[in-house]
């Protein structure tokens, strides 16, 4: 758990620092076996050479096109993704530096909890999905470190104004079925200079003398 935490807390950091940024497309933090999964350094400076490398359970450090991925420019395509190729994934240049970091997990079973693939930014609404492979809205139920923080008829849950209490570890179940494997959720500071747009901000308390505003870093 130290080290996954650490993973991202690293990413948050390199992403600031370097040129390239990874994506992960679909979008979501969590994948079946055998999804398509396509994974893009997006960089700024063409002639740094990124190349994507993983750090998967095997703990073998290798880059695309080294027994796993297909190399296309500056993306690296996996036709059949295993839960074996579940790890954490980067971009690195010739140089040496990397990107940020995103850690992708593989599952054999029908439950899958998608979330985001980065860290998200304090006082943004990130939305939950609990997904069956083989259906749709399923009632779903939520948690987070090993707690229920709720169930939804619809398998979505929406958590609202982000805040650094809402980091953890995450994961979904749905009856019948079973649960998804569990993902961490990292929340980031909003930079000073930026302003919630007044639908994401939060409404102040009516029975309050004092707008107060609070920064959770």
């Amino acid at each position: 758990m130290f080290l996954l935490h650490l993973f991202f807390l690293i990413s948050v950091l390199s992403c600031t620092a370097n040129q390239a940024r990874l994506t992960v497309s679909p979008s979501s933090s969590q994948l079946y076996k055998g999804d398509f999964v396509s994974l893009s350094c997006e960089e700024d400076d063409s002639s740094a050479g990124w190349t994507l490398r993983r750090n998967p359970k095997t703990r073998q450090r290798t880059q695309c096109g080294d027994k796993w991925g297909k190399p296309a420019g500056s993306s690296c395509n996996i036709s059949y993704i295993d839960p074996l190729d579940s790890g954490v994934y980067w971009c690195e240049s010739r140089e040496g530096p990397i990107s940020n970091m995103v850690n992708l997990t593989v599952t054999g079973g029908s439950v899958i909890l998608q979330s985001p693939v980065l860290p998200v930014m304090e006082g943004d609404d990130v939305t939950l999905l609990c997904e069956e492979k083989n259906s749709f809205n399923l009632p779903a139920a939520f948690y987070k470190d090993g707690s229920l923080i709720g169930n939804e008829t619809t398998g979505h849950m929406t958590i609202q104004h982000v805040s650094r209490s809402d980091e953890g570890l995450y994961k979904c179940g749905i009856s019948g079925h079973g649960e998804s494997p569990s993902s961490w959720i990292t929340v980031t500071d909003r930079p000073a200079n930026t302003i919630l747009h007044p639908s994401s901000a939060p409404s102040p308390d009516p029975t309050s003398l004092n707008l107060v505003f609070s920064v959770v870093s």
